[in-house]
């Protein structure tokens, strides 16, 4: 589902401020997995999934989304394969805008326009009932403006945008880091079963240790841009923090504490 070659970014190349973002990067994902990433800043997480997403082009490698290479292909025009939640609650969505109008805009990602009533009725129906799935009140609050819902709410809705087409690749770009514990544990909740429901191939990056290790089904931790540590099934079910960071260490070469990764 996801091909990842030989790739490489660096910013400012030539100056005194040059940074090896990703340093030939290799990654290959099969359809349904469930990736989570951590590493300590700087180790180029969000370089990765910028890099995926197309908000910068990559200066060597190759980037391979199903049979797509999506190298050179533009942002806007990746968005029919890639969904994705950033980190701000303010993102993904149109906060002037009601709620049934983003899951409008949601609905026809990657379709040609055509001339129609902008939501039907029985569309309206349909996002009612993905709303009340959510269990936060949503579903009689269509008409809200979305500026006004609450953080959690907020990235609710945007996990429900990202994924209502069922793309090829979902990126999770630590979509819980601005939210309350308990928020976040109910929109991390949300996340696993909208995976599960319609097996998302995802890239999930967390600053937390612990959701690293219960979600997914395979681990990967990044240090100066490489992919140090890479593992899977019952390897990553048997793995606990000291283990993880232990993997780290010997990948690595060097110490990494747990507060600065949980900081990461």
């Amino acid at each position: 589902m996801l091909r990842i070659e030989n790739v490489s970014k660096i910013f400012f190349p030539g100056s005194v401020n040059e940074k090896k973002a990703l340093d030939n990067i290799n990654l290959h994902m099969t359809p349904g997995d469930f990736v989570t990433v951590i590493g300590s800043n700087g180790a180029g997480k969000s370089t990765l999934l910028n890099s995926i997403a197309g908000v910068f082009s990559i200066d060597a490698g190759h980037i391979v989304i199903g049979d797509k290479d999506i190298s050179n292909m533009p942002e806007h025009k990746r968005a029919k394969y890639i969904g994705r939640v950033f980190q701000d609650p303010m993102l993904g969505t149109a906060a002037g805008m009601m709620i049934e109008e983003n899951l409008a805009i949601a609905a026809r990602r990657g379709k040609v326009p055509g001339f129609s009533w902008a939501i039907k009725e029985e569309e309206r129906e349909h996002f009612k009932g993905m709303l009340r799935e959510l269990d936060l009140g949503l579903e009689d609050r269509l008409t809200s403006r979305v500026g006004l819902l609450s953080g959690g709410q907020r990235q609710a809705l945007t996990l429900l945008m990202a994924t209502m087409q069922q793309p090829q690749l979902l990126l999770l770009d630590e979509h819980t880091a601005a939210l309350d514990p308990k928020t976040a544990e109910k929109v991390l909740g949300l996340t696993r079963n909208i995976i599960a429901r319609h097996h998302l191939t995802t890239i999930m990056i967390t600053h937390n240790m612990h959701d690293a290790l219960r979600f997914g089904n395979r681990l990967i931790m990044m240090n100066a841009g490489r992919i140090v540590v890479d593992v899977a099934g019952i390897e990553k079910d048997r793995l606990a923090i000291p283990d993880l960071l232990a993997l780290f260490e010997k990948a690595a070469g060097m110490a990494m504490d747990n507060d600065r990764l949980l900081l990461g």
